[in-house]
C-alpha cells in the first residue's frame, strides 16, 4: 500500500510540476510528513525528481511554442546562481528551520494565490 501511496504522490507532483504550479510542493510535503524524510533529503530527492520532469515539460512547452526564450534565459540564468547560493545555504540550517521556512513559504505563496488580482488581458491582437 505503501507504495501506491508514494506512486500517486510521485504522479500528483509530475502532474502540478508540468502544469508549472510547483509539483516539488507536494513531493517534499509527502516526503516529509509521510516517510519521515528529514526535510534536506526531501529537497535533494525533489530536485532529482525534478529533472526528467522539466526535460519533458520544457520539451512539450516549446513544441507549442509557450516558451518566451528571451526572457526564459536571463531567468534559467539567475536561476543557476540562485542554485548555488542555495546549495550553499541550505547546508548551513538544520532541518527543523529549513522545515519552518518551506512552511513560511507555502502559506506566502498561497496567500498570494489567493488574493491576486488578475489584470485583464487583451483579446485583440
Amino acid at each position: 500500500m505503501e507504495q501506491v501511496i508514494s506512486a500517486i504522490a510521485g504522479i500528483a507532483s509530475g502532474i502540478i510540476g508540468a502544469m508549472g504550479m510547483g509539483g516539488g510542493g507536494v513531493l517534499i510535503i509527502y516526503l516529509n510528513l509521510f516517510t519521515d524524510t528529514p526535510q534536506s533529503t526531501a529537497q535533494g530527492i525533489n530536485l532529482l525528481f525534478f529533472l526528467p520532469t522539466a526535460v519533458l515539460s520544457v520539451l512539450y512547452y516549446s513544441r507549442k511554442k509557450l516558451i518566451e526564450w528571451k526572457i526564459a534565459i536571463p531567468f534559467a540564468l539567475m536561476g543557476m546562481l540562485g542554485t548555488l547560493l542555495g546549495c550553499f545555504l541550505c547546508g548551513r540550517f538544520d532541518n527543523t528551520i529549513l522545515q519552518k521556512m518551506f512552511g513560511v513559504l507555502l502559506l506566502i505563496m498561497g496567500a498570494i494565490g489567493i488574493f491576486h488580482k488578475d489584470k485583464k488581458v487583451s483579446s485583440s491582437k
